[in-house]
């Protein structure tokens, strides 16, 4: 028989178990608190050992790229240690506090001076942008389609540049200008030589034209012709010059008295009384015209028209005789004709023949010759009545 067992009592086990969860729910605080401060320690150690590592960034200043290696956790240090100041015009792609990591990009674009003169004023911008033109339409100032720039809107901003904005204004006017009238001069064979009738009163035209004035900064630089708006004629002045040469001086011939012919006595034909010199009895009347089958003159000839008085021929005026028998210049009255003024010879005029002229070539054709006709010369004064 061996030796007897010692059997375990439930109730030693028990108190055992009991000891050991007292003992943990006592001290949970303790453990979860050593826990944390494990855990922070580790975190700390590796935020310093990350934080003391080289970092690469690349700066951007002013559109020059450079890579830089720094331990620095913020921007602003970063900057700092490379000597970039921030001025309050300056742009950054991130903000001044941010924190940086390995690899990161910052640009940074750093405001210039530039003076900009409008409308008077001379303004200083500080601006990051590239060309005039951003720069002009970021600060709000207006270029209209007729302005001009100096530089050009398209030119490079360089520091402390200096930008002139000349305002053009346009402004179109009307201006109404006299036309002035011609005096206009035409030969008049019915007056006297020497002499001037004013048969037209001249009147101005006018002429509206329109011009553009250009203004730079409201000074007049330039003004053009553009078009004529309308325009009334001037009407000349028509005087009548006299050409009408003077009657030449009448030849008075003692002409011998044929004997067929008398002394005039005192007759009246056509209502107008007057004594002739001398009656003429058969003569012959032929006709003439101005043209060159008649003259031998035509309308370009310098003597066209005219007789050999100097006159200019009229028909029911002018008749051409034999200056032997009927002085140059003297009054006829020819039965069943009227009454003529010796004014023009002949070669075939001799004797007691007459030429009476006719403006027709027909009518002098029809004409033909005549005879027995009675003239009475009555002398160079004009009949009262004709």
């Amino acid at each position: 028989m061996g030796e007897p067992k010692i059997k375990d009592t439930h109730e030693k086990r028990s108190s055992s178990m009991s000891f050991a969860l007292r003992w943990k729910h006592e001290n949970l605080r303790l453990i979860v608190l050593s826990a944390m401060i494990s855990i922070a320690m580790t975190f700390m150690f590796l935020v310093l050992l990350y934080g003391t590592a080289d970092k690469r960034v690349s700066v951007v200043l002013n559109g020059q790229e450079n890579i830089v290696s720094t331990k620095q956790l913020v921007l602003q240090r970063l900057l700092d240690e490379q000597a970039i100041k921030i001025g309050p015009h300056d742009e950054v792609s991130i903000p001044l506090n941010a924190g940086i990591k390995d690899g990161d990009r910052i640009v940074v674009d750093q405001a210039v001076p530039l003076q900009v003169k409008a409308d008077g004023k001379v303004r200083t911008l500080y601006t990051t942008e590239k060309t005039i033109k951003e720069a002009v339409d970021k600060a709000n100032i207006s270029i209209r389609k007729e302005d001009k720039v100096f530089p050009s809107l398209e030119k490079t901003i360089e520091p402390n540049m200096t930008v002139t904005v000349v305002r053009i204004d346009k402004h179109r006017l009307s201006r109404e200008y006299a036309l002035p009238y011609s005096i206009v001069k035409k030969e008049d064979p019915e007056l006297e030589k020497g002499k001037e009738k004013l048969i037209q009163v001249g009147k101005e035209g006018k002429v509206v034209k329109q011009y553009e004035k250009v203004f730079a900064d409201g000074k007049l630089v330039n003004q053009t012709f553009v078009t004529k708006l309308s325009q009334e004629n001037a009407v000349n002045q028509i005087v009548a010059v006299g050409t009408k040469k003077e009657e030449p001086p009448v030849q008075i011939l003692a002409a011998a008295a044929d004997d067929s012919d008398s002394s005039g006595a005192t007759v009246t034909k056509q209502g107008v009384t007057f004594k002739a010199k001398k009656v003429l009895k058969n003569v012959t009347l032929t006709a003439y015209s101005a043209g060159v089958n008649d003259t031998g003159k035509g309308k370009g000839h310098p003597d066209y028209r005219i007789t050999a008085s100097g006159a200019r021929v009229k028909e029911g005026h002018t008749i051409a005789v034999d200056p032997k028998v009927i002085p140059l210049g003297w009054w006829v009255y020819i039965e069943g004709i009227g009454f003529r003024r010796a004014e023009d010879t002949g070669g075939a005029i001799k004797g007691k023949i007459i030429d009476v002229f006719i403006e027709s070539e027909k009518s002098v054709r029809k004409f033909g010759r005549k005879k027995g006709y009675t003239v009475h010369v009555i002398g160079p004064k004009k009949p009262d009545s004709i």
